[in-house]
């Protein structure tokens, strides 16, 4: 820290949630080596916010105790091997230093310099395209592994400093808040990809061994065991978290988690990620929907099926899905073909009976996402069925009393299983959008043109569907 810039300290404050102090940092010209000096009377002069002073002096106060523990051991290894030889030496202070120069590394970590054509896309502040994607991610992956000196397994504090580095130098690859979980994902995608046609590293051959890489091995009776087991095989990374049955661990604590009234939702999300592998793989080798939910219940939860759709295609699904309705409601309701429809009759009765703004608005929204299938000729069956028993095996909303404020149901239904209950109307299209996609549904053709025009606006393709 003690050479680090301005700059570097401002980064390091943004990384840190103190970015309201990087003006006045900026503008005293405070340094590593001026932060490390600072007393209380200069942080009071600096600082108007109490807390602030309480963070930053704490955090100082830390880094200090931190470099003054890594100096005195240094110290006590050094003259202990003089002494007993025997005792500290090889392996133990070999760990000792690398684990040194590890957080060395972390607390300074630069980005490296990218290539003239990745340059120039990021001077023009514009989110790449997946090319210029991978081409970031390799040029990241090669520099981590020469500061590990060829390692390819780095730890999750690494790849945290690495991707809060990429986003704090340039903020428009965050992408709506949701870049570092994709940034990340993609680099750890990376250094597997590296990893595994690799046969002559021994590192790579011991942890291959170690984490179920083998040949030959007779199927298993169970299609979720199965599955589980040739997962396992492929988890490389954070070795020290994923010993032998880790992924069988993992999913039995998030079925004892969802039986919970209190959930731990971050600890949730860690585990979903963990286990990603294996639910993809049941889903794309088209396990039985009620296994993959039995295994990870947590999909059932709308907060849990929105994430997966992000992870798999890195958009907000229901962001989106409150967009499009809230621009085109009033251009579906004002189409000849559905003026006459039960639906919207049912809307302008209960118009009437209202005059707030939000609620008058909250059921044109409804009203325009339960017309959408009508509006493109397509089966409405297939999209909702309301105030009546769902009958479509494939994803299906089941709508209840939809005008009424105070007692409208929104469902999810899959197989004619009730997978969901939702808030409401945008909540419950954007399921139903996520479901085809997280559980690998192909479209009936009779509600083909609806969903088509949805997506083309989730993904925001070139050339979007428009309303007929």
């Amino acid at each position: 820290m003690e050479s680090w810039s301005v700059e570097q300290v401002c980064n390091w404050l943004k990384l840190r949630n103190l970015g309201e102090l990087v003006p006045k940092f900026r503008e005293e010209e405070i340094s590593g080596a001026a932060l490390l000096a600072l007393n209380d009377r200069m942080v009071q002069q600096l600082v108007k916010k109490i807390g602030h002073q309480a963070v930053l002096m704490d955090l100082i106060k830390k880094y200090q105790q931190q470099k003054s523990g890594l100096e005195s051991l240094t110290y006590c290894c050094e003259t202990a091997s003089q002494k007993f030889p025997e005792v500290i030496s090889g392996k133990n202070l070999k760990s000792f230093f690398a684990r040194h120069k590890m957080l060395q590394w972390t607390s300074s970590y630069v980005l490296p310099d990218f290539p003239y054509d990745v340059k120039c896309i990021l001077a023009e502040k514009k989110s790449p395209d997946h090319s210029m994607r991978i081409r970031i991610i390799e040029f990241l992956q090669a520099d981590m592994t020469k500061y590990l000196e060829g390692s390819l397994y780095p730890n999750s504090q690494q790849y945290n400093i690495v991707v809060n580095a990429l986003l704090q130098a340039y903020p428009f690859l965050d992408e709506d808040g949701n870049g570092f979980l994709l940034w990340k994902r993609a680099l750890k995608d990376r250094f597997k990809y590296v990893r595994r046609p690799i046969e002559d590293d021994e590192q790579v051959l011991r942890n291959k061994c170690k984490f179920g890489h083998r040949r030959g091995q007779s199927r298993k009776s169970s299609f979720a065991e199965n599955t589980l087991d040739d997962v396992q095989g492929q988890v490389e990374e954070e070795p020290a978290h994923l010993k032998g049955s880790a992924m069988d661990l993992h999913i039995k604590w998030l079925n004892r988690e969802y039986t919970k009234a209190q959930r731990n939702w971050e600890e949730v999300d860690n585990r979903m990620n963990v286990t990603i592998e294996i639910r993809r793989k049941m889903i794309s080798d088209k396990a039985p929907l009620k296994d993959v939910l039995r295994l990870f219940p947590f999909l059932r939860c709308p907060y849990q099926l929105f994430r997966e759709f992000q992870l798999l295609t890195h958009m907000d699904i229901h962001k989106k899905t409150v967009e499009i309705l809230e621009i085109y409601s009033e251009n579906i309701l004002s189409l000849y073909v559905v003026r006459n429809n039960p639906i919207n009759i049912m809307l302008q009765e209960n118009l009437k009976q209202h005059t707030e703004e939000d609620v008058l608005k909250y059921m044109k929204m409804t009203a325009a996402c339960l017309l959408l299938p009508e509006v493109f000729g397509d089966d409405s069956s297939l999209f909702a069925a309301v105030n009546e028993e769902v009958k479509a095996v494939t994803p299906v909303l089941e709508v209840k009393n939809p005008f009424n404020v105070n007692s409208c149901e929104f469902a999810l239904y899959i197989e004619r299983e009730e997978l969901a209950q939702l808030d409401d109307c945008t909540m419950a299209l954007a399921a139903l959008v996520a479901a085809f996609h997280v559980f690998d549904i192909p479209w009936p053709k009779r509600i083909h043109r609806t969903l088509n025009f949805l997506e083309s606006l989730v993904f925001e393709v070139r050339n979007p569907a428009s309303l007929p």
